[in-house]
């Protein structure tokens, strides 16, 4: 089982090509040697040059050390247990080799070289063969989107006997400048969907594992549900909690991210427990109910009409998401987006297509890049301002800053902030004790230290606070997410107030 990773750096780079070595912590001089439970895997370098660099990861997997320990009561103990195409084809096992052996350039650390770590690097990646009975289709549609360029050939059942046809085997050559980190978590997470099979039991924190991993991408991929069953091995609570998680974090509706066929026939032969294959064939029959997504949005703009507000600040507006709503209500006549990054602005444009946008509805939408922790006075005399799950993403010690650009410096008539209950993140499957909901959140408050601090704000700028829970609540822990509703105190308020 192979994979090869080449960097060839564009003509005058400040840096050689054999900084590659730095990157995945492996001396490019040397031939490092990792045990696996199943087997050993070598990291060795073919070539190390100023000009191009290749870092190979040889797994070789040992079939007996694979089943070692498994009942021989399972229903699966059978020769083809030793005899299989494990030891030569890319699949979950060498995903779990990729996120041992390189597990601090998975998380895109680099103490030497910091600055490399964060730069997009001209790469090709080589899997001589990947198990795909979906074909060259199923491998373009999962790393295309992502910003490869896909060469995926079919290999021969036997190159003696091309009557034969061609095997559910692919020779996979992705190339694409991005950091080495995000393709590395491309193939930790696509390489066992693509196979359609996981090769050791799924526990819960294969949740953690994938919301860690594919945070950065997951929520915009085009194939996201498709992706997320097939990782999960169909295992229905598990894809439930992930896509649940999925849209607490990137406000992804679960309902478009579920939206895919149950009789996928390319699922077929996961390796499952029989409490798991029992959960497979009997899946729990759930009402459908309003995603928390659909929910907050909701609620934020129920409390946009109460406000009769009709020109609204999305800070924060990320890609766009809450902007398309706002756009498509009259009610509202001019809507701003504003956000710090640059990127998420420009994903927001596509997707709302505003280049082909009819010029009325482009007339109301402005969207500026701007940090909510600096006063703006751009954003000074509207209606109202919303900050949807935004907050929890700012450093505690900058809130203050916050505070005074929103409530001291904009100065809306009415102020929406919405963020998680962290008191109900014992009922996230998968979730450990203390872990947030994103690896981004900085905090995430409870219902009374929410509280505590919105009356605080409410009391230094003049606003009165009311507080509306969002999402179906526990009948212990509260709601998922929490919303505070300010509304600016005139001079008569202000009077009765005293």
């Amino acid at each position: 089982m192979l994979l090869t990773i080449t960097c060839t750096p564009p003509e005058g780079a400040a840096w050689p090509a054999s900084d590659l070595g730095f990157l995945l912590h492996k001396n490019p001089g040397r031939v490092q040697a990792f045990e696996q439970s199943y087997g050993t895997a070598h990291v060795l370098y073919p070539e190390a040059s100023e000009q191009r660099c290749t870092a190979a990861l040889l797994l070789e997997v040992d079939p007996i050390r694979l089943v070692r320990g498994r009942s021989r009561n399972t229903p699966d103990f059978s020769l083809g247990q030793y005899v299989n195409d494990r030891p030569y084809a890319a699949s979950s096992l060498l995903s779990v080799a990729l996120g041992s052996v390189f597990r601090t350039a998975l998380r895109g650390r680099c103490e030497l070289r910091p600055e490399l770590a964060q730069t997009a690097l001209p790469l090709r990646i080589e899997l001589p063969a990947v198990p795909c009975k979906g074909g060259p289709e199923a491998a373009e549609k999962v790393f295309a989107p992502l910003g490869w360029e896909v060469s995926a050939t079919p290999l021969p059942l036997d190159p003696a006997f091309p009557e034969w046809g061609e095997s559910h085997y692919l020779h996979v050559v992705l190339t694409g400048t991005m950091r080495l980190a995000d393709a590395l978590s491309h193939l930790y997470v696509l390489l066992p969907v693509l196979d359609g099979a996981k090769h050791y039991w799924l526990a819960a924190d294969e949740v953690d594992k994938l919301i860690r991993t594919a945070a950065g991408w997951l929520a915009e991929h085009p194939e996201r549900a498709w992706i997320t069953r097939r990782y999960l091995a169909r295992r229905q609570s598990l894809v439930r909690t992930a896509l649940a998680r999925l849209a607490e974090v990137d406000d992804v509706d679960p309902e478009q991210l579920d939206a895919v066929e149950d009789n996928d026939e390319s699922d077929a032969g996961q390796e499952v427990s029989p409490n798991e294959a029992k959960d497979l064939a009997t899946p729990e029959a759930e009402p459908r109910t309003p995603s928390l997504a659909v929910a907050r949005r909701a609620a934020v703009r129920a409390a946009l009409y109460e406000a009769g507000a009709h020109r609204v600040l999305d800070l924060g507006c990320g890609e766009g998401v809450l902007l398309r709503e706002l756009l498509s209500d009259r009610m509202f006549t001019e809507i701003v987006g504003v956000d710090v990054s640059m990127r998420a602005l420009n994903i927001a444009k596509r997707r709302l297509r505003l280049e082909r946008m009819p010029e009325r509805m482009a007339q109301r939408l402005t969207l500026l890049q701007g940090a909510l922790t600096y006063t703006d006075t751009r954003l000074r005399g509207y209606d109202a301002a919303v900050l949807m799950e935004v907050i929890e993403h700012v450093d505690p010690p900058r809130l203050g800053a916050l505070e005074h650009a929103v409530f001291g410096s904009a100065a809306p008539d009415s102020v929406l902030i919405t963020t998680p209950n962290s008191e109900i993140n014992v009922r996230f499957e998968g979730l450990a004790a203390g872990e947030f909901r994103h690896d981004d959140h900085r905090f995430e408050w409870t219902r009374a230290e929410f509280a505590a601090w919105a009356d605080g704000v409410a009391a230094r700028y003049g606003y009165a606070v009311r507080y509306v829970p969002i999402g179906t609540p526990d009948p212990e822990f509260g709601p998922p997410t929490q919303m505070a509703v300010f509304t600016k105190l005139t001079c008569n308020d202000e009077k009765g107030a005293a």
